[in-house]
C-alpha cells in the first residue's frame, strides 16, 4: 500500500465519522462535510491504486 492509498482509506474513515455523528447530532453540515470527506478519500485511494498498478506494471515488463 503507498501513501495515497493509505491517506484515502483514513479520509474515508474520517468521512464516515463525520457524516454518522452528523446524523446523531442532527448536524447537516457535519454530515455533507463527512460525505465530501468520503469523495476525496475515495479520489485518493484510487490515485494511489492507479499508481501502485503502474508500478508492478512496470516491474513485469
Amino acid at each position: 500500500m503507498n501513501k495515497d492509498q493509505t491517506h484515502g482509506v483514513k479520509e474515508q474513515v474520517k468521512g464516515k465519522v463525520n457524516e454518522v455523528v452528523g446524523k446523531v447530532t442532527g448536524n447537516k453540515t457535519q454530515e455533507v462535510k463527512g460525505d465530501i470527506q468520503q469523495g476525496v478519500g475515495k479520489v485518493q485511494k484510487a490515485v494511489g491504486d492507479a499508481r501502485e498498478q503502474a508500478k508492478d506494471d512496470a516491474k513485469r515488463h
